[in-house]
């Protein structure tokens, strides 16, 4: 299995100041904001000492060019956050809690093109799948603005180049994050070729968007499938969801390729989440997408990094999913394994249940793709 590995010091550059979590403002002393370089660097750290960097192939990347960024953003935001990055002062990317330092809008350029370069090279077949360990996160950002600690969507940027330059037809985006997906979905809503799945902590972020009957409009109507999951799912209720729900859409579907918008803050320990995966439960989700790209899209299978803000955990959870992408293992265990793995509550719930029966009655609903001219 060749596994292509990105990381750029840079990314651990992206400065987003201080914040109470996420919020500063009267009567909240200020600390370090939950976003900050500490989780990814810690990774990458982790992924670097363990040996496994030394066995993936590097991906050369560089910055997204505006033309990419166009694809998907109006020009109004794409010129926003190019001003608000120049000023000494910085900005903030939309909606009041998600800012950046002078230079933001390059290092947001070069996590889109990181995103970008990682899918490129597993379409021109240099490696078979790839993990594009990149920062700022992008599947909160809206064609129109950027929240969430998102400036521009990394994914969908990576999704329309690939469409450009290479004539790739149907995708699917898999987000786990434990936040909805709510940039990556609105981006394709109206796009019939692209099936938008997003498991997440119900109602945590953003609070009003991915319920079960949010579909996708127009022509994209049947292709945005949401998974709400009750707080305080563990393995179990995200097996179950993907047994029956996510595997399934994907096989109806058939992609040419699968995109991972993946965030670790539904570990155990996040402190803007309350599920409780642990690092082996991010190893048997990606084995099964690991599986249904060998089934569906020749293995092609592309991680793009997006949330996780635990610094002492994300970075076991991450060394688990490179792990199980090259099929091969490092030697270091996750000492807090022992801790938590017996937890009550990680087993599968009956409100779980019901949960993913509900879905599936709008799932069995999914139109039939549209046949696209290549096939890549």
């Amino acid at each position: 299995m060749v596994t292509g590995w990105l990381w750029n010091e840079l990314f651990a550059w992206h400065d987003t100041g201080t914040a109470a979590g996420f919020l500063n403002g009267p009567a909240i002393q200020p600390l370090r904001h939950l976003e900050s370089a500490e989780s990814k660097a810690r990774l990458a750290s982790l992924v670097a000492v363990s040996g496994m960097a030394d066995i993936m192939t590097p991906v050369e990347h560089q910055a997204a060019a505006e033309e990419d960024l166009l694809r998907v953003h109006t020009p109004e935001h794409v010129k926003n956050m190019k001003e608000l990055s120049i000023d000494p002062r910085g900005g903030d990317m939309g909606d009041g809690f998600s800012p950046f330092a002078t230079g933001g809008f390059d290092i947001a350029r070069l996590a889109a093109g990181g995103t970008i370069s990682a899918v490129q090279a597993v379409l021109e077949g240099s490696v078979q799948n790839a993990y594009a360990l990149v920062r700022p996160p992008g599947h909160h950002a809206r064609p129109e603005m950027g929240m969430g600690f998102c400036m521009f969507s990394n994914i969908p940027i990576a999704v329309e180049n690939a469409r450009a330059v290479n004539g790739i037809g149907r995708v699917a985006v898999v987000d786990f994050d434990v936040h909805h997906g709510n940039g990556t979905e609105a981006c394709f809503e109206e796009d019939p070729n692209t099936l938008t799945i997003s498991l997440h902590q119900d109602r945590n972020f953003p609070p009003d968007t991915g319920f079960v009957d949010h579909r996708g409009t127009g022509k994209g109507f049947g292709t945005a499938i949401n998974i709400p999951l009750p707080s305080g799912c563990g393995i179990g209720g995200y097996a179950h969801a993907f047994d029956q729900i996510v595997l399934p859409a994907l096989d109806r579907f058939r992609p040419e390729l699968i995109l991972v918008a993946c965030g670790f803050d539904a570990s155990f320990v996040d402190p803007l989440g309350r599920m409780m995966l642990l690092s082996e439960d991010y190893a048997t989700l990606t084995s099964k997408l690991m599986g249904a790209a060998e089934r569906l899209c020749n293995g092609r299978l592309v991680f793009s990094h997006e949330g996780g803000y635990s610094p002492f955990y994300v970075p076991f959870c991450g060394l688990a999913v490179v792990e199980t992408l090259t099929g091969q293992k490092s030697g270091v265990d996750d000492p807090y394994l022992e801790y938590w793995k017996d937890a009550p509550g990680r087993q599968l719930m009956e409100a779980q249940i019901e949960l993913v029966t509900e879905v599936q009655r709008f799932v069995c609903e999914v139109p039939e793709p549209e046949e696209t001219a290549t096939e890549t």
